[in-house]
């Protein structure tokens, strides 16, 4: 393939100025807050206690799951681990245990067996007639604890979004559940999933939930042990936290953006649709205030994904080194019970980077090469330090507000490319 007369941007790196709390003695924060929220005169000696864990790169989410194993024993329960993911995992008790092994959630790094199934048991249903599933194995426990990181949601809008109230409804829902759940998704998600947990919540053994808040860094910003009563209030201030803290792109627009990496670790879309601005969820609902991106470019899948690149139909052009990992099965089993399946469609993929991200530059109409805006990522979760073309830097330093909220931390510089064409990271 020939790029003749195409050149790529000299390239800087910067840093975004970001506000990031942070509890550094997190450990000791969750134990208070579990002595606060009454666990231990919520179990008895003896009781089964199903710890719920989901499929996201959480900061210290193995750690945070081990404390609380630890003290559930403490308190006289017997305590184990469900997987809480819906349909990831390739929709199989296998495949689920391997992705929470990815997130170093193991019995010997916990302390506690991990008990997978795809079984579910109704429940009920909700006032459309839609009934609402719960993982069967969770359901004969004397009690459940939800673990979860509150976001914003990639599909969704409303004053929940993505946490403990979803976990319930989709996490714990299992495939079955989740896909009664999307079939549905045209009456609005942020309808029928606190409608769901509500139900959840009068007719499932839940005890309390662990809801964490990252900073734009990836790191712990707030951490709450919540009872029942208090999840849907409190969640929708964590939420609020949340979208406070998360860092985005600070341009307004953009001719190519290059993404290191995408994954199911990262988001539940691979790309975070509230960084990228795109999305499938219908309009009235989500309307992101993020770049006009004309394309963006994805380099490679997380290793953590285990195959799964949902999302990648929000990327323009991409890889065969990201193609070559993608396990189908798990990537459509995933697509299809989110009912959306261009998540799982395969922009081009070429043989390396550079010529991945030349193309994608091509591909932007009459654009100078050498004056291109382009921005490079690791990954939509860790946007404090990203490169940018000279164009843009130029941007920032034209820019008070620009240049109040980025620091320039160097020369601008050549992309550097291996012999086989993809960047030197």
């Amino acid at each position: 393939m020939s790029y003749h007369g195409f050149s790529l941007p000299r390239m800087v790196r910067v840093r975004q100025k970001i506000h990031a709390p942070k509890i550094d003695d997190y450990i000791s924060v969750l134990r208070e807050e579990l002595d606060r929220a009454g666990l231990r005169e919520k179990i008895k000696p003896g009781d089964k206690i199903a710890i719920a864990v989901g499929s996201r790169g959480i900061a210290h989410i193995a750690e945070i799951v081990a404390t609380v194993v630890e003290e559930v024993k403490r308190a006289g329960g017997e305590p184990f681990i469900v997987p809480a993911m819906g349909s990831h995992g390739g929709g199989t008790p296998e495949g689920q245990i391997a992705v929470l092994r990815s997130l170093g959630i193991t019995p010997e790094s916990v302390g506690a067996q991990i008990r997978a199934s795809m079984e579910v048991e109704e429940i009920g249903r909700l006032n459309n007639g839609a009934p609402v599933f719960v993982d069967k194995i969770a359901m004969s426990s004397d009690g459940i604890i939800l673990i979860n990181r509150v976001k914003p949601h990639t599909d969704f809008k409303g004053r929940i979004e993505s946490g403990l109230m979803k976990m319930m409804v989709i996490g714990l829902g299992k495939q079955k559940g989740a896909e009664v759940i999307h079939r549905y998704q045209l009456e609005g998600y942020h309808k029928l999933i606190p409608e769901a947990a509500r139900l959840i919540m009068s007719r499932a053994p839940i005890i309390l939930g662990v809801a964490i808040v990252e900073n734009a860094r990836h790191e712990i910003a707030a951490l709450r042990a919540l009872r029942p009563e208090e999840i849907e209030e409190e969640e929708a201030k964590l939420l609020e936290l949340a979208k406070e803290l998360m860092a985005r792109i600070p341009f307004k627009e953009i001719d190519v953006l290059i993404v290191d990496e995408m994954g199911k670790n990262i988001s539940g879309t691979g790309m975070d649709t509230n960084v990228i601005g795109r999305f499938w969820a219908s309009p009235d609902e989500y309307e992101p205030q993020t770049p006009r991106i004309k394309r963006i470019v994805v380099l490679d899948l997380t290793e953590e994904s285990n195959g799964n690149a949902l999302g990648i139909g929000l990327a323009d052009i991409t890889t065969e080194r990201l193609f070559s990992k993608i396990d189908f099965k798990k990537t459509f089993v995933n697509c299809f019970t989110s009912t959306w399946p261009e998540t799982a469609k395969i922009p081009p993929f070429l043989p390396n980077d550079r010529d991945a991200i030349l193309m994608a530059v091509r591909c932007c109409g009459p654009v100078d090469p050498k004056k291109a805006k382009i921005v490079r990522i690791k990954n939509t979760l860790e946007l404090e330090y990203m490169w940018i073309s000279e164009s843009l830097c130029e941007l920032v330093r034209q820019d008070k507000d620009l240049l109040e909220r980025i620091e320039i931390l160097g020369d601008p510089e050549e992309m550097q490319f291996d012999v086989l064409g993809n960047l030197v990271r």
